[in-house]
């Protein structure tokens, strides 16, 4: 018996053989590593034309950018994970490198804009959906929470359950419900099912 336990197998284990072939090919292979971080952008002509938005047929102000302008804006920003000056920013050096005489919506128009903007859900399957239903825990934290954390009293916290059904083929949440800590998963499954 070997004193180390996972050389106890090793005649019998399954190796990864070493790799046969050598890299020859530095410059190519080294510029194809730097490539993987490049970023190239552009804007087709039917996106540069849909920027301005349609005119406004009700009462108000009229707006300036198309929901595909801030559309754009929105989906770099989740992109790159910035904040909404940020966004404005990248936005603004794209344009200007792309030698476009474009307008750059602001921040407070991206943020207004989000609200309201519809986004288009990816098709759903007409067929049977295997659903995953899970549940975490929520704490509830009031105006003094913190007061309990520093001090230490012994007040009873309170606590909601979401239940989540998941869809197994995509992994996107297709139902959520939001229940009081003494609900199970096991009777949550037939309003997820059923969200209507």
């Amino acid at each position: 018996m070997f004193a180390v336990p996972f050389k106890a197998n090793a005649d019998r284990r399954h190796h990864i053989p070493k790799q046969q072939d050598r890299v020859t090919n530095w410059p190519e292979y080294d510029a194809a590593l730097r490539q993987r971080g490049s970023l190239t952008v552009w804007f087709s002509e039917e996106a540069i034309a849909a920027r301005r938005a349609e005119p406004r047929t009700t009462r108000g102000g009229q707006p300036r950018y198309s929901a595909v302008a801030i559309a754009t804006a929105l989906t770099l920003r989740t992109v790159f994970r910035l904040a909404l000056r940020q966004t404005e920013g990248l936005i603004g050096s794209v344009i200007h490198l792309l030698g476009l005489d474009l307008a750059v919506p602001d921040h407070s128009t991206l943020s207004r804009r989000a609200e309201r903007l519809a986004v288009a859900r990816p098709p759903s399957s007409a067929g049977p959906v295997h659903l995953l239903v899970d549940s975490t825990g929520l704490k509830l934290c009031g105006a003094g929470e913190w007061l309990v954390e520093k001090h230490g009293t012994s007040r009873r916290r309170s606590w909601r359950k979401l239940h989540i059904g998941v869809d197994a083929d995509t992994g996107r949440i297709v139902a959520a419900a939001l229940t009081t800590n003494d609900l199970d998963d096991g009777s949550q499954v037939a309003p997820l099912l059923d969200p209507d």
